[in-house]
C-alpha cells in the first residue's frame, strides 16, 4: 500500500512538471513559417529575422513602433509598445517575443538586438537561409558573423 501510494505520488509530481514545462516553451518561428500559416494566433512565441530598410514608423509622442521583419523569403508586419533597445535600426537581426494577432500581425512584448557588432542569434542566422542553405543576409552583415 505503501510503495503504490509512493508511485501515485510521484506520478503526480511529474505530470505535473511536465505540464509546467510545456506551458514555459517558446517556440521560435520564421517569417516565412507565419506567412505560410504555420504558426497558431494567440499563442506565445519567438520571431527572429531582419528588420527592413524603411519600414521603421514611430507612432507620435507614444511608444508604439510598427516595423517589418523578414527572412529570405517573407516578411511579417511588427508592432511594439515600449522602449526598443540601443542597437534596434533597420537592417539589424533581431528577436522578439510576443504573440499573433487575427490580423497577421505580430505583437512583440518584448525585442531583443544583437549585443554587438560581431554576433548575431543562431536563430536569426538560420531563418536567414534559404532552402538550399544559402544565406541571404546583406554582404555587410554576413562578414560580422
Amino acid at each position: 500500500m505503501l510503495v503504490g501510494g509512493l508511485f501515485v505520488g510521484l506520478a503526480a509530481a511529474v505530470a505535473l512538471a511536465l505540464t509546467a514545462f510545456s506551458e514555459n516553451i517558446l517556440y521560435f518561428h520564421q517569417p516565412s513559417e507565419i506567412a505560410a500559416g504555420e504558426v497558431p494566433v494567440n499563442t506565445r512565441f519567438r520571431i527572429g529575422g531582419l528588420v527592413e530598410d524603411g519600414s521603421v514608423d514611430r507612432s507620435g509622442d507614444d511608444l508604439v513602433v510598427h516595423f517589418t521583419l523578414a527572412d529570405c523569403a517573407a516578411s511579417v508586419p511588427v508592432q511594439f509598445k515600449g522602449t526598443l533597445p540601443d542597437l534596434f535600426r533597420e537592417g539589424q537581426g533581431i528577436v522578439a517575443y510576443g504573440a499573433l494577432d487575427e490580423s497577421g500581425e505580430f505583437v512583440a512584448d518584448e525585442v531583443l538586438a544583437k549585443h554587438d557588432e560581431n554576433y548575431m542569434s543562431p536563430d536569426v542566422a538560420d531563418a536567414m537561409k534559404d532552402e538550399q542553405g544559402n544565406s541571404c543576409m546583406p554582404a555587410e552583415m554576413q562578414a560580422q558573423r
